[in-house]
């Protein structure tokens, strides 16, 4: 255990703050038993490691653990809980749970054992803490953390800093935070690159080898994190890896589920698994009319890749101006809003606002009759009308 602490001091101290994430102030850290969730790379243990040096500095009453150490080859979680609350630990921070076969139980254990002690811990996005094992969902309070807004982006990068907004304030104030922003900086001369490479952190380590992270990234996450996790061998792997190819060269589509079966060589059930396998790791998204509700086994009515970034890291070719829009529009929205697919229009959002997706000379005929309408134009600065700069949907975290 003394490795496990020198592990964590120096991981800490290597630590800095010279961004911090929009999650970090909105977690309720007093909580006893805290998950905070996302995809590969998009910043878990560097906000807990932050929370930690910013709050605890060098106390002894604080370890952090990475659970794929070879430490646990032989020992178990709670043998590590146990010792480190009788020399008086009171907050375990606990990294990558789910590569721990038995995490959930022993979690459990360990809160119910030891009423002091303290647990924050990071998983993959595929992990369904809430509807998981060992009926955590009682004990748990979860947080899931997504990839840098725009907003975020122009900040991390240096350009600009200002808090996030609301989709209220998009709508009924667009006009004043345009003003407040293009102050500071012209948002579409960042927009691009952005888009191309701004929503995973690590493009700050080294921009050359950005796509080849993001590629690391996404195949570790099919091959080690869905298995670790599903019920998934290796041919099941090749086939999301078939399956993912096709979405990323079509996206945004409208699947015929019929047909990708035939073509993956598997069934429609399957095939409805493998998308919501995906869109739990982050790496789609899929979208359905309001009345077809959440079915586990409904089919999706469009399929887009989870952002922009990965667009370019899997089919440059396809990543056209008009896919880029919607694909940025939804990850962007979706952070904090129902969106479904209208009858006109491109996307409904919480069953109120309709937004069209297009360029700057985007017309409103498709949704001229539509109450709360709204225009949402690349390529423009400013407002005027029912028309909306896309950049502006950046802020909204």
């Amino acid at each position: 255990m003394e490795r496990l602490k020198a592990l964590s001091r120096q991981r800490i101290e290597q630590t800095n703050f010279q961004f911090k994430r929009h999650l970090y102030s909105e977690i309720d850290w007093s909580n006893r038993l805290i998950a905070v969730k996302g995809a590969r790379g998009v910043g878990k243990t560097t906000l807990i490691l932050q929370y930690i040096k910013e709050t605890f500095q060098n106390e002894e009453t604080v370890l952090y653990v990475s659970l794929d150490d070879i430490y646990f080859s032989a020992n178990t979680l709670v043998s590590l809980a146990d010792a480190f609350y009788k020399e008086g630990g009171k907050i375990l921070f606990l990294d990558e749970v789910h590569k721990y076969p038995s995490w959930s139980r022993e979690i459990k254990n360990i809160y119910d054992s030891y009423p002091l002690l303290k647990i924050v811990f990071t998983s993959s996005s595929i992990l369904q803490i809430i509807k998981g094992y060992a009926d955590l969902s009682r004990r748990v309070v979860e947080y899931n953390l997504q990839g840098l807004s725009f907003r975020e982006f122009l900040e991390v990068t240096g350009e600009m800093k200002c808090l996030p907004v609301t989709l209220t304030d998009i709508i009924n104030s667009r006009k004043e935070i345009e003003s407040e922003v293009t102050k500071h900086v012209r948002p579409l001369m960042h927009f691009r690159k952005y888009l191309q490479y701004g929503y995973y952190p690590f493009f700050l380590e080294n921009r050359e080898s950005y796509f080849q992270k993001l590629m690391t990234a996404i195949n570790l996450t099919l091959e080690y994190d869905l298995p670790s996790m599903q019920a998934i061998d290796y041919a099941s792997i090749y086939k999301l890896r078939k399956l993912l190819y096709i979405i990323a060269n079509s996206v945004p589509f409208k699947p015929n589920v019929s047909k990708l079966s035939e073509h993956i060589h598997t069934t429609r059930a399957t095939i409805i698994q493998f998308l919501d396998h995906l869109k739990n790791a982050q790496i789609i998204n899929l979208l359905n009319t309001d009345s077809m509700g959440s079915g586990y086994l409904a089919k999706p009515e469009k399929i887009y890749l989870q952002n922009t970034n990965i667009m370019y890291a899997l089919a440059p070719e396809t990543a056209n101006v008009g896919n880029l829009r919607e694909t940025f529009f939804y990850n962007q929205v979706s952070s904090f809003h129902k969106l479904t697919l209208p009858k006109e229009g491109d996307f409904m959002v919480d069953k109120k606002f309709t937004f069209e997706v297009g360029g700057k000379n985007k017309s409103r005929k498709q949704i001229v009759n539509i109450p709360e309408r709204y225009i949402v134009a690349d390529d423009i600065e400013y407002s005027f009308g029912n028309k909306i700069p896309l950049w502006l949907f950046g802020f909204l975290y």
